[in-house]
């Protein structure tokens, strides 16, 4: 999904026009630097902080091993998920589904030079999250910040930035929600077809991992989190290889193999390499994995899935009313089977009427296949510049926002029950 940009109205035209990509985010807030990095496909480039003239070594800041273990007890602990045949299960062996909200910020304001967060991420900001009945948090991630490259604040990247993410999780687990860790933004020049910005840093959404920083940043973030087995791993937001190239067979090998890829100027680090690199920690954690076309396109997804020695991989998949594949038809044909050999997690769900038909629809056929879904997004953006479903962080709902409230105390607690 996109994050703050300046001209809105400009943006979002060219998006609708682009079928399977996410709509740019609204306006940032007037704090925020006149130039903020665009991440969608159509959207003006925008100028990233300016770089040091060396750039820093892949090498993380020490993070040290998380435990949730140490997190003090709470009354609903998330449960410890792993893969069995098409679903998730805890270890009692009992169907969790991970049904919840994004909370954007982590992967644009560290880049921008204007912070960690977007908004507050304490208890009281939790405990809202909470109060909607949601079980899971998904939260955005950039791979310059977390692994402290020269061209990132010092106050916002490596260390702190890694802190500050480490208890966010321990907040989340604490209120008894499922936080997943996704890479969002990552480095690499790309100029090609939806080019969502010219700078090779990691201030847009590119349309594959990079060789050089993406299996570092897994590396380092999953032998964070190997010990919180509680904790989600989503291995890259958006793939738009496809942009790239007119051969889907070819987008499709670039997605899972990496490499030099068509219409790509830097080194792919494909899906099979990231999740060998988490798995190289030996961490378990369950891993999501999207498609192509923005996650939109899971349709060639079970005949390129990468291989999991752990045995603990899902599909992950976008839906926008304004994407390719947005109708009941299209989800059963191309969807269906897909969910029909292993989890499926619709890992943002939105649109951009400010209302909520459409999320309707999809959650009603994602219930019917006892699938996941996170609305995206928990952020204070005005709903009619794009998907935000709150309008202060106290959790009041925008118009679009009450559509995945209501659905979730609705549901409840038959999500929670086998």
């Amino acid at each position: 999904m996109r994050r703050p940009l300046r001209r809105y109205a400009l943006a979002v035209a060219a998006v609708l026009a682009l079928p399977g990509a996410s709509p740019p985010a609204p306006a940032a807030p007037a704090s925020s630097p006149a130039s903020s990095p665009a991440s969608s496909p159509a959207s003006s480039p925008a100028s990233s902080p300016a770089s040091s003239p060396a750039q820093a070594s892949a090498s993380p800041a020490p993070a040290p091993p998380l435990s949730v273990s140490s997190v003090p007890a709470a009354p609903a602990a998330p449960p410890q998920l792993r893969v069995e045949g098409n679903r998730f299960v805890d270890r009692a062996g009992a169907t969790r589904r991970l049904l919840g909200v994004n909370r954007s910020g982590a992967e644009f304001a560290c880049v921008q030079g204007r912070g960690i967060f977007d908004g507050p991420v304490d208890d009281v900001s939790v405990a809202a999250i909470a109060g909607w009945r949601a079980d899971t948090v998904r939260i955005p991630l950039n791979e310059e910040c977390w692994l402290g490259t020269a061209n990132i604040d010092p106050r916002y990247a490596g260390a702190a930035y890694t802190s500050a993410v480490r208890d966010y999780v321990r907040r989340l687990t604490a209120h008894g929600l499922t936080p997943v860790l996704e890479l969002h933004w990552s480095h690499g020049r790309y100029t090609g077809p939806s080019a969502g910005c010219a700078d090779e840093h990691a201030g847009c959404q590119k349309p594959m991992p990079d060789r050089r920083y993406s299996p570092a940043f897994w590396s380092s973030v999953a032998g964070t989190f190997k010990n919180a087995p509680e904790v989600v791993f989503d291995l890259f937001n958006e793939p738009y290889p496809d942009r790239a190239t007119s051969d889907p067979e070819r987008a499709w090998a670039c997605w899972r193999d990496g490499g030099t890829c068509p219409g790509i100027g830097y080194e792919v680090a494909g899906m099979q390499t990231l999740v060998d690199a988490v798995r190289a920690t030996g961490a378990r954690n369950p891993i999501l994995v999207g498609g192509l076309a923005y996650a939109n396109d899971l349709s060639r997804w079970t005949a390129y899935a990468p291989k999991d020695p752990a045995g603990n991989l899902a599909a992950a998949w976008h839906a926008y009313n304004f994407n390719a594949c947005a109708d009941e038809s299209c989800w059963s044909r191309t969807l269906g089977p897909v969910a029909d050999r292993v989890p499926l997690v619709a890992g943002e769900i939105g649109e951009n009427t400010c209302a909520h038909a459409f999320t309707d629809r999809v959650m009603r056929w994602l219930d019917g296949r006892r699938a996941s879904y996170l609305g995206w997004t928990w952020n204070t953006w005005d709903c009619a510049a794009g998907p935000a479903l709150i309008s202060d962080y106290a959790g009041t709902p925008t118009a679009y926002g009450a559509g995945l409230r209501d659905h979730l105390r609705a549901l409840k607690p038959a999500s929670r029950a086998p």
